[in-house]
């Protein structure tokens, strides 16, 4: 570990992870923002090339959970489209009536409006970046990895669920991140987390 102007940063093999991942609290509050995260915004979530593959594979099993305006964005975009910042991300549908919103083309809408993943629904492995928010991953250049809390308003309410409840954002994470990063980074991770708040 180091400390920067940036805080602590933790170091696990060649993954850089802040402070904040171990300091702040986080716990999705789904009753309240109903999956807000797939719909607000005008860049879909971020992708990795090595998911490309399985996304078009997988695609008639979670198709039929999409709604008909994500399918069409997939016959008009494929399986992922480039946002202004050059990065792949998913594609979006059109923005939603009286809104500037376009959800992610891969959302699948219940009966009251909640917002859920239609790749997930079909028992298939939806976006690293989705599973992993808040965190977001940044390559480094030499091949490393940054992880870094991203605060978004409409996530208000799961920092504040988090702080009530007690769960720490890599707590909260810990399926996700084993299964990204592997077990041994998660140990290492839990053991800096200790350190930290000795």
């Amino acid at each position: 570990m180091g400390k920067g102007r940036f805080g602590t940063i933790i170091q696990i093999g060649d993954i850089l992870v802040s402070e904040d991942v171990v300091t702040e609290y986080f716990a999705c509050d789904y009753a309240t923002c109903r999956g807000a995260c797939c719909i607000v915004g005008d860049s879909g979530a971020p992708l990795d090339e090595a998911e490309l593959e399985g996304l078009e594979r997988d695609y008639p099993a979670y198709s039929g959970y999409m709604t008909e305006a994500g399918r069409a964005a997939v016959d008009a975009k494929g399986f992922f489209e480039v946002d202004r910042d050059d990065d792949i991300v998913t594609p979006l549908m059109p923005p939603l009536p009286d809104s500037q919103d376009c959800p992610c083309a891969f959302c699948h809408f219940g009966a009251a409006g909640e917002c859920l993943c239609a790749i997930e629904m079909a028992g298939r492995v939806k976006p690293a970046s989705c599973s992993l928010y808040p965190i977001r991953v940044t390559k480094l250049t030499g091949g490393g990895l940054a992880l870094n809390v991203h605060h978004w308003d409409i996530c208000k309410p799961a920092f504040e669920k988090g702080t009530r409840e007690g769960i720490r954002v890599y707590q909260f994470l810990k399926n996700p991140l084993t299964k990204v990063f592997g077990e041994d980074f998660y140990e290492a991770l839990s053991a800096a987390a200790t350190h930290l708040d000795a």
